[in-house]
């Protein structure tokens, strides 16, 4: 049996400053910060005594949640740009409004882009694919893995069996912060524990 946590990277700066997240590199406020702790000491009871494997994004709000987290597990996390949130292109750096604003291309499909620098949907689900394989193949037993709403919401999608061409009809999104937990058992049966769980962020 394998166990998957999966985690959306607490609040960050671009949550409270009205600016686009994506790849720009943006820190954890400190509220998110005592989230992270909150998840990791939760974690730990949960996992004491267990062999633990966590990846991140290597974008600073991920890793920062991971490192929160990691204190309480005892184990340095492996950055994966994999886990990167969905790259919007010139928007990063810029703040939502200017992005509703200056959209180029309405999404109405998988495969429109925001701003032609950026990934659309598919591209994004091509660049997490190898990963989830590699993670789906693993012999790790618990595994947990830090990420952004976007990308999980993709990762989501896959866990469950979801072509990419449905993403639109059906989106698991979740809030920062949230705490996913699947389970594949022996006999590769997908089973979801709890989705975007926030009570791991409180006391």
């Amino acid at each position: 049996m394998k166990n998957i946590f999966t985690i959306q990277h607490t609040q960050s700066v671009h949550h409270t400053n009205g600016m686009v997240g994506s790849w720009t590199d943006w820190d954890l406020t400190e509220l998110g910060k005592i989230q992270a702790d909150q998840i990791g000491k939760k974690l730990k009871d949960e996992l004491s005594g267990k062999d633990v494997i966590m990846y991140s994004s290597d974008l600073k709000r991920a890793k920062q949640t991971a490192d929160e987290i990691s204190k309480y597990l005892g184990v340095e996390p492996v950055l994966r740009k994999e886990l990167r949130e969905r790259n919007l292109g010139k928007c990063c750096g810029k703040s939502v409004q200017w992005l509703r604003e200056n959209i180029e291309c309405p999404e109405k499909t998988v495969d429109d882009r925001l701003f032609s620098d950026g990934e659309s949907r598919r591209e994004a689900w091509n660049r997490l694919k190898p990963f989830y394989d590699e993670i789906i193949a693993s012999n790790k037993e618990n595994i947990i893995i830090v990420s952004h709403g976007d990308l999980l919401s993709i990762w989501n999608a896959m866990f469950i069996g979801l072509p990419v061409e449905s993403f639109y009809d059906i989106n698991i999104h979740g809030p920062a912060g949230g705490v996913s937990k699947m389970i594949i058992f022996d006999d590769g049966k997908h089973f979801i524990r709890h989705i975007n769980d926030m009570s791991y962020c409180q006391k």
